[in-house]
């Protein structure tokens, strides 16, 4: 296939799709960071139309930051309880998943090959939200809430930068926007149904290791000014407690710094960047403990501190 640019990928044809990821030309642009596809499978092409249709694609680029695919493997288990692999540069990183995980399979993936390759920023397992420049980000442990509040924020007013992957300058402290998909397990799934019933949602897998997974179309907006960066501004490590009142403790830089670290990817491999990275992000930073039970108790916080609203300890 000859190398023709799109607009966006919802502008291809779910079958122009489906040919180009069987070619293994398919391109798809997040943030600053291109990314080339190949794969069989019809359903997993189903869920990039939906999720990605806002994002910029191209046939057969000349360059492309990674190169991903996902195929069946060669022997019996095409056929006896299936399964799919994942594939970076070539090389299967992972354990084969169960058939039926593919779209889901696709999205761990790539995060795992942005995480493991882009070290000209400091990576974090943090989601993080843009609003009038100003950038907050959301590290936190699996089942702390991140990603419902995260999805909260995006849905009502927040420009979504990432919900997995906070990517920051080390010369600017600047963060970088991906606008992926937002993934959601479990109650979390039913709480953003309920919020916001009209929104678009890849294929819910019911039996993954985390339970049910559902990614969520990251806001068309947010796709649009992907390439618009912010400067972090709080950094607020936010936990779910059933029936609790809202409650924004500040917390000093110190544990900030420690957790934050905790949280890079890439930090020991940055060295003295990595760490120079942290401490100006956490300098520049309002720095919260975040505790909720009520979606519009989370964002009546959250817009309140971006109007100007702050607690800090003093360090």
């Amino acid at each position: 296939m000859s190398a023709v640019l799109e607009a966006r990928l919802g502008q291809m044809s779910l079958a122009e799709l489906r040919q180009a990821l069987r070619h293994g030309v398919l391109a798809i642009q997040t943030g600053q960071l291109w990314t080339r596809w190949r794969c069989q499978f019809p359903d997993v092409a189903d869920a990039l139309y939906r999720l990605y249709a806002e994002h910029p694609c191209a046939i057969a680029p000349p360059f492309s930051d990674f190169h991903c695919g996902l195929e069946s493997p060669q022997n019996l288990r095409r056929w006896w309880h299936p399964q799919v692999h994942f594939l970076s540069d070539g090389q299967k990183p992972f354990e084969p998943l169960p058939r039926e995980q593919a779209a889901a399979m696709l999205e761990w993936g790539w995060n795992w090959v942005v995480a493991g390759s882009s070290h000209q920023w400091l990576t974090l397992h943090a989601a993080s939200l843009e609003r009038n420049g100003q950038v907050v980000v959301l590290p936190a442990p699996p089942g702390s809430g991140k990603s419902t509040l995260c999805a909260l924020l995006a849905l009502r007013g927040w420009r979504l930068l990432s919900d997995e992957l906070t990517l920051i300058d080390p010369d600017t402290l600047a963060a970088q926007a991906l606008a992926r998909p937002i993934s959601l397990k479990n109650e979390s799934i039913d709480i953003i149904r309920a919020f916001a019933p009209d929104v678009i949602w890849g294929p819910l897998h019911p039996n993954t290791a985390k339970g049910r997974v559902q990614h969520l179309k990251p806001p068309v907006e947010s796709v649009r000014r992907m390439l618009e960066t912010g400067q972090p501004r709080w950094i607020v490590f936010p936990r779910f407690v059933a029936g609790a009142e809202p409650l924004l403790q500040p917390r000093s830089r110190v544990t900030t710094f420690n957790h934050f670290a905790e949280n890079a990817f890439n930090y020991s491999v940055l060295g003295e960047l990595g760490f120079r990275t942290v401490a100006g992000v956490v300098e520049q930073s309002d720095c919260y403990d975040f505790s909720y039970s009520r979606l519009d108790d989370a964002l009546e916080v959250f817009d309140w501190l971006a109007d100007g609203g702050q607690a800090r300890d003093g360090d």
